[in-house]
């Protein structure tokens, strides 16, 4: 048996045994990467080590440290209700609006996971007070910023139409723009109707603009009574929430315009406040979402094990000698799927396109299909909790419904995994072949 079967073979019975077993899969994880990396693949700890994603590591820490004191001061208290006014009491609207906030950053160029960052808090915040299904409003958050990616300037449509150009195909960079985004309005609608869209429409219909004596209790289910603030109940802005505000928007700046690490400037942010304001930082550290960071850091490491041993390249390789086209065109959008809902999209983009262009010169399966379908298929799986962004949701929701979460994206990200390739293969990629 290789070692690439041996180390797939590990990674299926991390995931088995962390789902019988009441164990941190990152934990397991590491150790696996551990036993796997020396034994197996006979590398050092160091090489091991390597693959740990300390970047996610500090945006993890970072971000949810900055929001929880901005929760514990109010400001996000204030976000919310200056929201909800925004959208005149119609609670539905809002996670609409979160998508087309973070798809339209991530069109003008801003990295995905750093619009998440910045919008998913105050999402998931907005949900917990307004009795709105977490899930659904992460699942919308990530998929805006997915979708927004693709466009020409955005980095998933400049990273997609550089390597088709590199690679002398022909490419479209508007089918690929237009087809990601549909992609993901769809998942969007498809998570808006089925997790409590429903029950918002009519809750709005029948008293969407009914005055809160009290806020509503976090952690309700949606589709429960949520009334809209009065303007005499609202949060005042008092110097700690101005600051943080200054706070917040000095790391929107930083990241979408200056490109700065989003991890370390809300790091710096977090600190700067926790300085002038040390009361209000009290059981902040305390409120980092640990576990979600050792369960994402470990599935990672293990990951970045298999690519830098070639077990990635391996299953590409083995796919570009499948003898069928449309078989083979299948099997690549299908591993860029299932590789990128633990890995990096970026690094799936640049490197599986390449893979496809010994078939895709024979002319027998359309370029433009194959490249718009594994760019989807490959990005969409993005709300998994193990990808960064999927874990940025996790890690920002409420503490009791964090496990619940957890494992209902884990279940809509595995879902995606299997069914966005297959429905990609079948409408973009089928056609163009039998054309």
């Amino acid at each position: 048996m290789s070692a690439e079967v041996i180390a797939l073979i590990v990674l299926v019975l991390v995931f088995l045994i962390a789902t019988v077993r009441s164990i941190n899969m990152g934990a397991l994880a590491l150790v696996a990467a551990f036993v796997v990396g020396t034994a197996v693949f006979g590398v050092k700890v160091t090489d091991v080590l390597g693959g740990f994603p300390a970047n996610l590591f500090v945006i993890l820490v970072g971000v949810t440290y900055l929001f929880a004191l901005a929760k514990n001061n109010g400001t996000v208290d204030w976000i919310v209700h200056r929201a909800v006014i925004a959208v005149r009491g119609r609670v539905a609207l809002m996670p609409w609006v979160m998508f087309v906030v973070c798809a339209a950053i991530t069109a003008i160029g801003a990295a995905s996971p750093a619009a998440v960052a910045i919008v998913a808090p105050v999402a998931m915040g907005f949900a917990a007070r307004y009795r709105i299904n977490p899930v659904m409003m992460g699942l919308m958050v990530v998929q805006g910023a997915t979708g927004g990616s693709f466009s020409p300037i955005g980095i998933f449509g400049a990273i997609t139409n550089g390597v088709v150009d590199k690679s002398q195909l022909p490419g479209s960079p508007a089918v690929l723009f237009f087809s990601a985004m549909g992609a993901c309005a769809l998942i969007s609608l498809i998570g808006f109707l089925t997790l409590g869209g429903a029950k918002l429409l009519q809750r709005d219909r029948e008293s969407p603009k009914v005055p809160a004596t009290t806020p509503a209790p976090v952690g309700g289910s949606a589709g429960d009574g949520a009334p809209e603030p009065a303007g005499d109940d609202l949060p005042r802005l008092d110097a700690q929430r101005s600051l943080t505000l200054i706070g917040l928007a000095v790391l929107a700046v930083g990241a979408l315009v200056f490109d700065l690490d989003i991890g370390f400037l809300a790091l710096a942010v977090a600190v700067t406040l926790t300085l002038i304001f040390p009361s209000a930082a009290r059981g902040t550290v305390d409120k980092i979402s640990w576990g979600t960071v050792l369960l994402v850091g470990g599935i990672v490491t293990y990951v970045s094990l298999l690519e830098d041993q070639g077990t990635v390249k391996w299953l590409g390789d083995g796919v570009a000698h499948v003898g069928t086209p449309l078989l083979a065109a299948f099997l690549i959008c299908l591993i860029g799927a299932v590789v990128s809902a633990f890995a990096s999209t970026t690094g799936i983009l640049g490197a599986l396109i390449p893979l496809a262009v010994p078939f895709l010169q024979t002319g027998q399966v359309g370029a433009v299909g194959l490249v718009t379908a594994l760019a989807i298929s490959a990005s969409v799986v993005d709300c998994s909790p193990f990808s960064t962004n999927g874990a940025l949701v996790v890690a920002n929701a409420d503490a009791d419904d964090r496990d619940n979460v957890f494992k209902r994206l884990m279940t809509w990200g595995m879902t995606i995994m299997v069914v966005a390739p297959v429905l990609c293969w079948a409408i973009l990629v089928v056609p163009g072949s039998l054309s």
